[in-house]
């Protein structure tokens, strides 16, 4: 995703292509909340499939996509041509056509006829032409190599063999399948991260992100390094709801990075700053990017129970970021923004509060009333909206309008990638290739659980390069996380190391989206921006193993265990932090920051408590040595 978004879309003139655009930019969302609410159910005493919606709706935001998405960099911008309204045309035509058959085509799904062959094989490459066009060439490259493996895999010898199935099976197994094009992917896409991408687009046009924006600075502008505070906290707030750490960095980096630059941080650190914050949203309960609704999926677990669990490893990613900017910003003697420079507090909370209400909705639906994410978003989005009309905010039509037209815009490339990966995950599914892939990982690790995490890490790592959150998950989910569950690893544990791991890629070079569009913002040099990144991002890196062998860190266990777990982590974090910036209260030298990792390491070996005992031990020696040190700075230090 580019920094200028906009730019990757046609400009109609007004015309036929122009009215089709617009309808269907309204049309989309109202689809979705109709199906949301089950309004045929309400009116007219019948109930949808879920497929069938799928279905209507895939067709529809492919038919926009290919109408509003030139198919190349040199395609008419000021006109569809004839194989795009082909393509936008045949979109429909297959959406229709599984809204009204997909009940009896179920029935009749081992008995394929040539044109349910034909509509399938059509469904199929509008699918993965949408998704080149959202995303480029690789991951569909990526899929047409998993479908060619479900064709001929039978081929293969060993571990990675297949049963066989015809050209046949393949077209109409992944494209009317439960767990393949109409599953999980696509639904959680077209329901779940759709009701929040219209709450996001609603918070966002009423004024709700430069409220929190505004809330960040009247906080933390005046502290010490005060735009890098203001970044953090503001990217973690709107990083939740974006659902992409990419354009995350895009909207608030614009500001952030030229505010942090004025105040004396480098380029590069300021540019490590914002994508590291922006990145980190995508772990940051409630929302998690939508993403932690799939793992609910995929667990069979409540998505609250997600949510909580992720609250403490989120906290610590985010205090290490705080500590090292705020250790930086002591070491540089970084000042914070002049009074007159920020919005007041009270005036930010008094001229914004009703947009705090529609969060504490969203919380206590999901959380406390256990309602399912797509309604709990409707009911804070419902919120927000008769708030603003009760306070005489304005809020007319073409606001409404606006937001639609936006929400639609977003879900775009998100409902063509999920509807794609429902490929992969149908493949998976009917090969047995996730549990091949999970005994050859084994096999590699050897019997020991520390490899075992290491090669996971290094695979969500270079599988969630160049592709959403989202899709990396479920890749993730398919592949790698049955080998850590085989093993005996938790599974909320498992899906949780290659959720976090699969977002850090995010900022781990070569590939770190988040990374290259915080140096297009600050011009900073990108491989000094992407080390800087990894350096700040340095807790989320230890935390995933830290619970993957301690559960307690997930508020698993008894209250002590996570008491105990809670506290050597976060002593182990600060450690950790004082050892990447090389600076307390005076500057460290490599011999005290060696000392400080080793605290730190044996803080978290959670099985050895005579060991974490030495390590606290050493922490407090460290730290009052420090405090002695800089106290009396004539003494010699080691």
């Amino acid at each position: 995703m580019s920094v200028d978004q906009e730019s990757r879309y046609r400009q109609l003139p007004s015309g036929l292509f122009s009215w089709i655009e617009q309808a269907l930019l309204i049309l989309i969302p109202i689809c979705g909340i109709i199906f949301i609410l089950d309004l045929p159910l309400a009116l007219f005493g019948f109930s949808l499939q879920s497929q069938q919606y799928l279905g209507l709706f895939l067709g529809l935001v492919m038919a926009l996509l290919f109408i509003s998405m030139p198919s190349t960099k040199g395609a008419a911008r000021e006109r569809v041509p004839w194989y795009d309204a082909l393509l936008a045309g045949l979109s429909v035509i297959t959406g229709v056509y599984v809204l009204i058959l997909y009940p009896s085509l179920q029935i009749t799904i081992s008995m394929v006829t040539p044109f349910e062959m034909l509509i399938g094989a059509t469904t199929l490459v509008l699918v993965l032409e949408a998704t080149r066009r959202a995303t480029g060439l690789f991951l569909v490259v990526i899929i047409l190599g998993f479908v060619v493996y479900m064709r001929f895999g039978y081929l293969l010898p060993g571990a990675f063999g297949a049963p066989e199935f015809g050209w046949p099976d393949v077209i109409n197994g992944l494209f009317l399948g439960t767990s393949a094009m109409y599953g999980v992917a696509l639904r959680v896409g077209a329901v779940v991260v759709f009701s929040f991408i219209l709450f996001a687009q609603a918070l966002f046009a009423t004024g709700g992100a430069k409220f929190l924006f505004e809330l960040a600075e009247s906080l933390m502008g005046r502290y010490r390094g005060g735009p890098a505070k203001v970044s953090i906290v503001a990217s973690s707030l709107l990083g939740m709801l974006s659902g992409s750490a990419v354009a995350n960095v895009a909207g608030t980096g614009v500001i952030t990075i030229p505010l942090m630059k004025r105040t004396g941080y480098s380029a590069e650190y300021a540019c490590a700053i914002e994508a590291v914050s922006s990145t980190g949203g995508q772990i940051a309960p409630p929302v998690m990017g939508a993403t932690a609704f799939v793992i609910a999926s995929f667990l069979g677990m409540d998505y609250g129970e997600i949510a909580l669990a992720a609250i403490v490893p989120a906290s610590l990613y985010y205090l290490s970021v705080f500590m090292q900017v705020d250790l930086r910003a002591r070491k540089d003697n970084l000042k914070g923004l002049a009074r007159e420079e920020l919005p007041s507090f009270t005036k930010t909370v008094r001229g914004g509060w009703l947009y705090l209400v529609p969060f504490t909705v969203l919380v206590y639906a999901l959380l406390v009333m256990r309602l399912r994410p797509e309604t709990s978003s409707l009911y804070a989005l419902t919120a927000l909206l008769g708030l603003l009309l009760l306070t005489g905010a304005k809020l007319d039509v073409r606001m409404v309008i606006e937001i639609l037209m936006k929400t639609s815009r977003a879900i775009m490339e998100v409902i063509a990638i999920t509807a794609a990966v429902g490929l992969v995950i149908g493949v998976a599914s009917y090969t047995g290739l996730g549990f091949s892939f999970s005994n050859i990982i084994k096999e590699l690790a050897g019997g020991s659980l520390f490899l075992l995490l290491i090669l996971c890490a290094a695979a969500s790592i270079i599988l969630g390069m160049g592709v959403p959150a989202l899709v990396s998950y479920i890749f993730l989910a398919v592949l790698v996380a049955p080998a850590l569950v085989e093993v005996g690893v938790l599974p909320l544990s498992a899906h949780l190391f290659i959720f976090y791991f699969g977002i850090l890629s995010f900022v781990t070079p070569p590939v770190c989206l988040a990374t290259y569009t915080a140096c297009a913002i600050g011009k900073g040099d990108l491989m000094r921006t992407a080390l800087q990144a990894v350096q700040l991002a340095a807790a989320g890196f230890v935390v995933p193993f830290i619970f993957v062998y301690n559960p307690s860190l997930l508020l698993v266990g008894s209250r002590a265990m996570i008491f105990v777990a809670i506290l050597t982590t976060l002593v182990a974090v600060f450690a950790i932090s004082l050892t990447m910036e090389g600076y307390f209260l005076v500057h460290l030298s490599w011999l005290k920051r060696a000392l400080f990792m080793i605290s730190a390491i044996g803080l978290i070996l959670s099985g050895l408590w005579w060991l974490q005992v030495l390590a606290a031990f050493l922490f407090a020696g460290l730290i009052a040595w420090e405090i002695f040190a800089s106290m009396r700075p004539q003494r010699v230090s080691l």
